[in-house]
Formats: structure tokens, sequence, C-alpha cells
């Protein structure tokens, strides 16, 4: 958990500083830094059940333990 926290901390404080650096609003920012994580979360989400169900229907065979 420890290290999923940390990875949330860098990944907020590089959309801040990207958009603050491109626009030189603290606000805005503040705000993408906040919005962008929520938003890859529930694209994550709809990317993992993709990859679920291809799994299922076919695509990669399974290892064969060699």
């Amino acid at each position: 958990m420890t290290k999923t926290i940390s990875f949330a901390i860098v990944h907020m404080t590089v959309a801040f500083t990207v958009v603050y650096l491109m626009t030189g609003n603290v606000m805005a920012g503040g705000v993408v830094a906040l919005i962008e994580p929520m938003c890859n979360t529930v694209a994550y989400h709809f990317h993992e059940r993709f990859w679920a169900r291809r799994g299922r229907g076919g695509g990669d065979p399974a290892p064969t333990g060699a």
C-alpha cells in the first residue's frame, strides 16, 4: 500500500508541475493534478476489463511451462 500511495503522490506532482509550467496557473495545476488521476483510474478499469475478456476469448496462448 505504501508503494501505491507513493506512486499516487508522484503522479499528482508530475501532473501539477506539467500544467503549472505550461500555464503558470497554480489553480489549473491543482485541478488537473486531482482530476487527471481520477480519469486515469476509470480508464484503467475499462482497460483491464478489455484485456480480461480478450484473455478468455482466444488471443495469446497460455505458456506451456518450458
